[in-house]
Protein backbone atom coordinates (compact mmCIF):
# COMPACT_ATOMS: atom_id res chain seq x y z
CA UNK A 1 0.00 0.00 0.00
CA UNK A 2 1.35 3.57 -1.06
CA UNK A 3 2.44 5.87 1.80
CA UNK A 4 -0.61 8.16 0.17
CA UNK A 5 -3.74 5.70 0.65
CA UNK A 6 -2.16 4.84 3.90
CA UNK A 7 -1.79 7.82 5.88
CA UNK A 8 -5.43 8.11 4.25
CA UNK A 9 -6.45 4.78 5.99
CA UNK A 10 -5.60 5.47 9.45
CA UNK A 11 -7.00 9.37 9.24
CA UNK A 12 -10.07 8.19 8.37
CA UNK A 13 -10.05 5.50 11.19
CA UNK A 14 -12.13 7.09 12.98
CA UNK A 15 -15.24 6.23 10.59
CA UNK A 16 -14.05 2.94 10.41
CA UNK A 17 -14.33 2.86 14.63
CA UNK A 18 -17.84 4.43 14.38
CA UNK A 19 -19.32 1.55 11.61
CA UNK A 20 -17.98 -0.95 13.75
CA UNK A 21 -19.31 -0.11 16.98
CA UNK A 22 -22.59 0.06 15.37
CA UNK A 23 -22.33 -3.07 13.95
CA UNK A 24 -21.26 -4.85 16.98
CA UNK A 25 -24.24 -2.64 18.78
CA UNK A 26 -26.66 -4.37 16.04
CA UNK A 27 -24.80 -8.05 16.71
CA UNK A 28 -25.01 -7.62 20.36
CA UNK A 29 -28.76 -6.53 20.99
CA UNK A 30 -30.00 -4.49 23.73
CA UNK A 31 -27.77 -4.55 27.13
CA UNK A 32 -30.24 -6.09 29.94
CA UNK A 33 -31.09 -2.73 32.47
CA UNK A 34 -29.93 -2.53 36.02
CA UNK A 35 -31.39 -5.30 37.95
CA UNK A 36 -32.76 -7.01 35.04
CA UNK A 37 -34.65 -10.51 36.15
CA UNK A 38 -32.47 -13.78 35.62
CA UNK A 39 -34.88 -14.85 33.19
CA UNK A 40 -33.82 -11.79 30.79
CA UNK A 41 -29.90 -11.95 31.99
CA UNK A 42 -29.93 -15.84 30.72
CA UNK A 43 -31.91 -14.96 27.45
CA UNK A 44 -29.21 -12.46 26.13
CA UNK A 45 -25.78 -13.99 27.99
CA UNK A 46 -26.64 -17.86 27.70
CA UNK A 47 -28.78 -17.61 25.21
CA UNK A 48 -27.26 -15.71 22.37
CA UNK A 49 -23.50 -16.49 23.88
CA UNK A 50 -21.97 -17.09 20.20
CA UNK A 51 -23.24 -13.33 18.75
CA UNK A 52 -22.26 -11.63 22.11
CA UNK A 53 -18.63 -13.63 21.22
CA UNK A 54 -18.60 -11.99 17.80
CA UNK A 55 -19.92 -8.51 18.65
CA UNK A 56 -16.80 -8.59 20.99
CA UNK A 57 -14.20 -9.24 18.71
CA UNK A 58 -15.84 -6.43 16.13
CA UNK A 59 -16.02 -4.39 19.19
CA UNK A 60 -12.18 -4.86 19.97
CA UNK A 61 -11.83 -4.05 16.23
CA UNK A 62 -13.38 -0.98 17.01
CA UNK A 63 -11.67 0.47 19.66
CA UNK A 64 -8.27 -0.62 17.82
CA UNK A 65 -9.71 1.81 15.20
CA UNK A 66 -10.41 4.79 17.95
CA UNK A 67 -6.87 4.30 19.05
CA UNK A 68 -5.75 5.04 15.82
CA UNK A 69 -7.87 7.85 15.47
CA UNK A 70 -6.23 9.63 18.64
CA UNK A 71 -3.33 8.84 17.00
CA UNK A 72 -3.75 10.46 13.98
CA UNK A 73 -5.63 13.40 15.73
CA UNK A 74 -1.78 13.54 17.48
CA UNK A 75 0.10 13.59 14.59
CA UNK A 76 -1.75 16.37 12.94
CA UNK A 77 -1.88 18.52 16.21
CA UNK A 78 2.30 17.54 16.51
CA UNK A 79 2.56 19.12 12.91
CA UNK A 80 0.62 21.99 13.36
CA UNK A 81 2.86 22.89 16.56
CA UNK A 82 0.10 21.51 19.31
CA UNK A 83 1.41 18.55 20.33
CA UNK A 84 0.67 19.34 23.69
CA UNK A 85 -3.02 18.90 22.85
CA UNK A 86 -2.18 16.08 21.29
CA UNK A 87 -0.80 14.54 24.25
CA UNK A 88 -3.57 14.95 26.06
CA UNK A 89 -5.82 13.52 22.59
CA UNK A 90 -3.26 10.52 23.58
CA UNK A 91 -3.83 10.00 27.12
CA UNK A 92 -7.64 10.29 27.25
CA UNK A 93 -7.65 7.35 24.04
CA UNK A 94 -5.96 5.26 26.16
CA UNK A 95 -8.01 5.04 29.33
CA UNK A 96 -11.11 5.35 27.12
CA UNK A 97 -9.42 2.04 25.05
CA UNK A 98 -8.52 0.39 28.44
CA UNK A 99 -12.14 0.75 30.25
CA UNK A 100 -13.76 -0.01 26.97
CA UNK A 101 -11.71 -3.20 26.45
CA UNK A 102 -13.10 -3.75 29.95
CA UNK A 103 -16.68 -3.74 29.25
CA UNK A 104 -16.06 -5.71 25.80
CA UNK A 105 -13.86 -8.47 28.96
CA UNK A 106 -17.30 -8.01 31.26
CA UNK A 107 -20.25 -9.23 28.02
CA UNK A 108 -17.99 -11.55 26.47
CA UNK A 109 -17.07 -13.45 30.45
CA UNK A 110 -20.92 -13.06 30.74
CA UNK A 111 -21.57 -14.97 27.61
CA UNK A 112 -18.85 -17.24 27.72
CA UNK A 113 -19.08 -19.06 31.40
CA UNK A 114 -20.65 -16.82 34.25
CA UNK A 115 -24.09 -16.79 32.85
CA UNK A 116 -24.82 -20.43 32.17
CA UNK A 117 -23.09 -21.13 35.79
CA UNK A 118 -26.48 -20.60 37.93
CA UNK A 119 -24.98 -17.91 39.68
CA UNK A 120 -27.85 -15.21 39.19
CA UNK A 121 -26.21 -12.77 41.71
CA UNK A 122 -22.89 -12.48 40.45
CA UNK A 123 -24.34 -12.63 36.96
CA UNK A 124 -26.44 -9.48 37.76
CA UNK A 125 -23.45 -7.55 39.63
CA UNK A 126 -21.67 -8.25 36.78
CA UNK A 127 -24.33 -6.60 34.17
CA UNK A 128 -24.72 -3.99 36.93
CA UNK A 129 -20.47 -3.19 36.41
CA UNK A 130 -21.18 -2.96 32.95
CA UNK A 131 -23.47 -0.16 33.04
CA UNK A 132 -21.13 1.84 35.80
CA UNK A 133 -17.91 1.30 33.46
CA UNK A 134 -20.02 2.90 30.86
CA UNK A 135 -21.13 5.81 32.90
CA UNK A 136 -17.37 6.71 33.79
CA UNK A 137 -16.34 6.44 30.07
CA UNK A 138 -17.75 10.12 29.89
CA UNK A 139 -14.76 11.74 31.56
CA UNK A 140 -12.44 10.01 28.70
CA UNK A 141 -14.91 10.90 26.41
CA UNK A 142 -15.18 14.24 26.86
CA UNK A 143 -11.00 14.57 26.94
CA UNK A 144 -10.78 13.48 24.27
CA UNK A 145 -13.29 15.56 22.63
CA UNK A 146 -11.42 18.38 24.48
CA UNK A 147 -8.32 17.74 23.35
CA UNK A 148 -9.15 17.62 19.48
CA UNK A 149 -11.45 20.28 19.23
CA UNK A 150 -9.56 23.02 21.14
CA UNK A 151 -6.05 21.37 19.28
CA UNK A 152 -7.70 21.82 15.76
CA UNK A 153 -9.10 25.36 16.66
CA UNK A 154 -5.45 26.62 17.87
CA UNK A 155 -4.13 25.23 14.65
CA UNK A 156 -6.47 27.46 13.01
CA UNK A 157 -7.83 24.07 11.04
CA UNK A 158 -11.56 24.14 12.60
CA UNK A 159 -14.24 27.14 12.28
CA UNK A 160 -15.34 29.31 15.30
CA UNK A 161 -18.30 27.37 14.81
CA UNK A 162 -17.19 23.63 15.00
CA UNK A 163 -15.17 24.65 17.57
CA UNK A 164 -18.24 26.08 19.66
CA UNK A 165 -20.08 22.99 18.77
CA UNK A 166 -17.01 20.97 20.19
CA UNK A 167 -16.96 23.11 23.73
CA UNK A 168 -21.19 21.97 23.77
CA UNK A 169 -20.64 18.65 22.85
CA UNK A 170 -17.72 18.89 25.69
CA UNK A 171 -20.21 19.68 28.22
CA UNK A 172 -22.85 17.64 27.11
CA UNK A 173 -20.85 13.99 27.32
CA UNK A 174 -19.40 15.72 30.50
CA UNK A 175 -22.73 15.28 31.77
CA UNK A 176 -23.04 11.63 31.21
CA UNK A 177 -20.86 11.09 34.10
CA UNK A 178 -23.63 12.38 36.07
CA UNK A 179 -26.65 10.14 35.22
CA UNK A 180 -26.39 7.85 38.17
CA UNK A 181 -30.83 8.17 38.69
CA UNK A 182 -32.50 4.84 40.00
CA UNK A 183 -34.31 5.35 36.51
CA UNK A 184 -35.74 7.37 34.42
CA UNK A 185 -33.96 9.26 31.39
CA UNK A 186 -30.77 9.96 33.99
CA UNK A 187 -30.15 6.60 35.45
CA UNK A 188 -27.01 4.67 33.86
CA UNK A 189 -29.45 2.71 31.48
CA UNK A 190 -31.09 5.45 30.67
CA UNK A 191 -31.51 7.47 27.13
CA UNK A 192 -29.26 9.61 28.24
CA UNK A 193 -26.28 7.70 28.92
CA UNK A 194 -27.43 5.30 26.24
CA UNK A 195 -27.83 6.95 23.46
CA UNK A 196 -27.51 10.99 23.50
CA UNK A 197 -24.29 10.83 24.60
CA UNK A 198 -22.57 8.24 22.77
CA UNK A 199 -24.67 9.77 19.46
CA UNK A 200 -22.45 13.21 20.41
CA UNK A 201 -19.54 11.33 20.41
CA UNK A 202 -20.34 9.88 17.20
CA UNK A 203 -20.94 13.04 15.25
CA UNK A 204 -17.99 14.74 16.61
CA UNK A 205 -15.56 11.65 15.40
CA UNK A 206 -17.36 11.95 11.77
CA UNK A 207 -16.94 15.67 12.03
CA UNK A 208 -13.04 15.48 13.11
CA UNK A 209 -11.96 12.59 10.52
CA UNK A 210 -13.50 14.91 7.61
CA UNK A 211 -10.86 17.43 8.86
CA UNK A 212 -7.91 14.98 9.22
CA UNK A 213 -8.61 13.49 5.82
CA UNK A 214 -9.01 17.52 4.33
CA UNK A 215 -5.98 17.85 6.19
CA UNK A 216 -4.34 14.71 4.62
CA UNK A 217 -4.85 15.59 1.21
CA UNK A 218 -3.23 19.30 1.64
CA UNK A 219 -0.02 17.23 2.69
CA UNK A 220 0.00 15.33 -0.16
CA UNK A 221 -0.70 17.95 -2.77
CA UNK A 222 2.29 18.63 -4.74
CA UNK A 223 3.90 22.02 -4.57
CA UNK A 224 4.36 23.20 -7.78
CA UNK A 225 8.38 23.67 -8.40
CA UNK A 226 9.32 26.14 -11.37
CA UNK A 227 10.88 24.96 -14.14
CA UNK A 228 14.63 27.20 -14.94
CA UNK A 229 14.33 28.13 -18.26
CA UNK A 230 17.48 28.13 -20.36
Amino acid sequence: MSNPNWDRLWRSAGIQSVGLFIVAYFIYGDQPKVGASPDVLMSLYDGNRMRILIAAFISGMAVLNLLWFAAAIRSTLRDAGQDGWGAAATASSAVLGGVLFVLIAVGAALAYKIAGSGNNTFTSGMNDVAWSCFVTTSFPRAMLIMAGTLGLWRAGMISNAVFGAGVAAIVLVLLGGTTWATSGIWAPDGAYSRIISPMIGIVWIVVISGVLLKSSSAVRAPDRVAVPQW
